[in-house]
């Protein structure tokens, strides 16, 4: 009775599933985006259609065809293919793939494909299990993660695996679906509302088609045509995929960080309005825009550090959503002041030289000349520099290092060299 029910599922599914299932490519040519690792003559391509794919972890955000793409490949493929999700599966689950490739192999001599989903939510156990089989080449494993798995995946897994990264499908990719999905619903959808649904859909096919199929229902139970308002309804909120512990947080920090380098103030507040919609701690925004005041702004303009540290200090004691303001008054700022990085390169050769020839001491004439340092013979020969200008024209470091120079001013902004200082040289 089971199998009777299961049956008549199976025959119904089509008609009331979602649409991104129901248009789900099973061919390679009928797949959409990702040319740059699936275009004709490409390996990966070459490899589902001669069937010699091997162990492969499909990274990606969500919508990009990560499933899609196993499934063509089990398609494709005359191995067994097997299939599991991490999020349920167990270590016995593991185990018993393995066990039925094994007796498979030594059967009939078939091979077997593994597509295990999530696969970045397997902890470090489930991997172990795993290990030996995909070392071995009893299983063929593809997983899919939208996690970085240089991150989530332990490095003896990996090392074992090709890293295919999928990217957000472009608008124009999105506009084709969307075309498919509208000739599978039977829609009259114009091509202005083609492009405002793959405008939402922020990159994720599925998005697209749901967003479609939703606004399209919304037209029909009101007996109007598709319009604007019905995909604005259906979308609601761009999805925003950002995970504050992984991938999307370095991403987008370093580029913050690079716009702001580059003196890009459009870029920098863009990626600021990202990070922050998206749930990113304001605190370690504010205190990245400190760091960078110093490092790339330094003594070009004095002020952006002040200006860093009053928007940090600003999240502190105004908060979310207002502070909003402060950070991007702030990295404008910061985008748009002269840039040197003159006081970096000066500590870091400093450092390297403290690093390498120890701490060295003063001069007499610059040590502690108090009373007890007298005794010494410590501050003898020191010249107060307010009294006699000569003190200006001393070279203060250490007798080993006289003559050395680590801090070399630009000609940006403030930063102006004196005379007697060496201009940074043109890189």
């Amino acid at each position: 009775m089971g199998d009777l029910f299961s049956d008549a599922a199976r025959e119904r599914l089509p008609a009331v599933a979602p649409l991104a299932l129901r248009l789900r490519p099973k061919e390679l040519d009928e797949f959409v985006g990702q040319r740059h690792v699936l275009a004709e003559g490409s390996a990966l391509r070459l490899a589902i259609e001669e069937d010699r794919v091997g162990s492969t972890i499909l990274y990606g955000p969500p919508g990009s065809g990560k499933t899609t793409l196993a499934r063509i490949v089990a398609g494709a493929t005359g191995a067994e293919f097997e299939e599991l999700s991490a999020v349920s599966a167990s270590v016995a689950d593991v185990r018993g793939v393995l066990a039925r490739a094994r007796d498979r192999l030594g059967g009939n001599g078939r091979r077997t494909i593994l597509f295990l989903d999530e696969i970045h939510r397997f902890n470090k156990a489930q991997q172990d299990a795993l290990l030996p089989g995909v070392e071995e080449g009893l299983v063929t494993l593809i997983g899919a993660t939208t996690e970085n798995p240089y991150f989530e995946v332990n490095s003896a897994l990996l090392s074992r695996c090709q890293v295919v990264e999928l990217e957000p499908l472009s608008e124009d990719d999105l506009a084709e679906l969307v075309r498919r999905g509208a000739a599978e619903l039977g829609a009259e959808v114009p091509e202005e509302l083609v492009g405002s649904i793959a405008a939402r859909a922020g990159g994720d096919a599925r998005s697209a088609l749901n967003v479609l199929e939703l606004a399209w229902q919304t037209a029909q139970s009101e007996g109007d045509e598709l319009a604007e308002r019905h995909v604005e309804d259906a979308a609601r909120k761009r999805p925003l995929v950002y995970d504050k512990g992984a991938d999307a947080h370095y991403d987008f920090t370093s580029a913050f960080i690079k716009s702001m380098r580059g003196s890009d103030p459009d870029a920098a507040v863009y990626y600021l309005a990202a990070m922050i919609e998206s749930g990113e701690d304001p605190r370690f925004i504010a205190r990245r825009m400190v760091v960078l005041a110093s490092e790339d702004v330094g003594n070009a303009d004095p002020r952006a550090l002040l200006v860093a540290v009053a928007a940090a200090q600003a999240v502190e004691h105004v908060g979310l959503p207002e502070a909003r303001l402060n950070l991007a008054q702030a990295a404008i700022y910061l985008a748009r002041a002269p840039k040197s990085n003159a006081s970096y390169r000066a500590y870091a050769e400093a450092a390297s030289d403290v690093r390498e020839g120890g701490n060295l001491r003063p001069p007499k004439a610059l040590r502690d000349g108090s009373w007890y340092g007298r005794r010494l013979g410590h501050g003898e020969g020191y010249v107060y520099p307010h009294d006699d200008p000569a003190g200006f024209e001393v070279d203060h470091l250490p007798e080993e290092l006289r003559g050395r120079r680590y801090y070399r001013p630009g000609r940006a902004g403030e930063e102006e060299p004196r005379d007697d200082e060496p201009e940074r040289p043109k890189e």
